[in-house]
């Protein structure tokens, strides 16, 4: 079924790979974008509606215009370390931009939304894999905004006909495999980008936080899940939910692990440069380990992640960096 869909947050890094992923598809993307953090050059497979998605009246406009069927929800302000400093500005933002959409969504009778959420909702998990009946703690602002959004479709949901699938993801990385679009954020915070800018020269050396956790090289583990991965499980989610499917609850990550130090060397091997690193220590906050229990989102839409070796999701996205 092809339709038309708003994407919030569709000039950014995983709303632009997700928007050409609906036009491959047949759908036909519309991005509500403030670019405060997005691209405008990413905008390329429909047009921009440059906006705050607090503006509740433009968001109606805008569904109504545009004559939209559903609704892919990135828009957020999404670094940790940030959320800790301004936590009211965290709250701000990403619930009054969920608070104005729903109203949007309800004033114009549309009852479909598939939303971006975090495995940040965890916080710091008392078993692994993290399955989606894990307990809920987040640990900082961002992660308790995203849970109180999924909270805020729940009782949507209770109180209308929506429909919702929130997919906790856990930590987006690679680029378009064609190379038409890529990670580009500032400040970055990522890892990979982190460590491939290290290897280019263009950044610093790279910081390893915390070399004696309980792994077996020291440092953290973490489940890296390819942004066009990610964005195929958007699509699958959209059809459920168009499928008349009920909502959903649905982590997406590979269910593999790998530590700090074996991507270090994942970019070594694919570069053929030296990376330059240095010990630090721990951050206060910072899991041992985050690992996903992909397998309901196996069961519920049949999604598992195509790339799964950290070497091929570092080798699409070292090009962005030069090398």
């Amino acid at each position: 079924m092809t339709s038309k869909v708003l994407v919030t947050g569709g000039a950014g890094f995983i709303g632009s790979h997700c928007c050409k992923a609906l036009a491959a598809a047949g759908h036909a993307p519309v991005v509500f974008d403030d670019l405060s953090r997005g691209h405008a050059d990413a905008v390329r497979w429909g047009p921009l509606v440059e906006g705050d998605l607090r503006d509740r009246e433009l968001v109606e406009k805008t569904l109504k215009e545009h004559r939209i069927d559903a609704v892919i929800h990135f828009a957020a302000l999404a670094y940790v370390g940030e959320s800790v400093a301004e936590p009211t500005r965290y709250y701000d933002v990403n619930l009054g931009g969920m608070t104005a959409l729903l109203g949007a969504m309800q004033a114009v009778g549309l009852d479909k939304i598939v939303f971006s959420s975090s495995c940040a909702t965890y916080g710091t998990p008392e078993t692994l894999p993290i399955s989606e009946d894990t307990p809920q703690n987040p640990i900082n602002p961002y992660g308790r905004s995203k849970l109180i959004c999924e909270w805020m479709l729940e009782d949507a949901a209770a109180a209308t006909d929506l429909r919702f699938a929130a997919l906790r993801y856990f930590n987006a990385s690679g680029a378009d495999p064609s190379g038409e679009i890529g990670e580009r954020h500032d400040p970055e915070t990522h890892l990979i980008p982190l460590v491939l800018r290290a290897a280019s020269g263009q950044g610093p050396a790279v910081k390893v936080f915390g070399t004696d956790y309980p792994t077996p090289d020291g440092t953290c583990i973490r489940d890296y899940i390819h942004v066009d991965d990610l964005a195929r499980a958007h699509l699958l989610a959209l059809d459920h939910l168009q499928g008349g499917g009920d909502s959903l609850k649905l982590n997406l990550g590979t269910g593999r692990g790998a530590s700090i130090r074996e991507v270090i060397a994942s970019v070594e091997r694919v570069t053929g440069r030296k990376v330059p690193f240095e010990d630090a220590p721990r951050r206060p906050g910072d899991p041992a380990e985050l690992v996903a229990d992909p397998s309901r989102a196996r069961d519920a839409l049949g999604f598992t992640a195509r790339y799964r070796e950290l070497d091929e999701i570092v080798s699409h996205a070292a090009p962005w960096f030069g090398l």
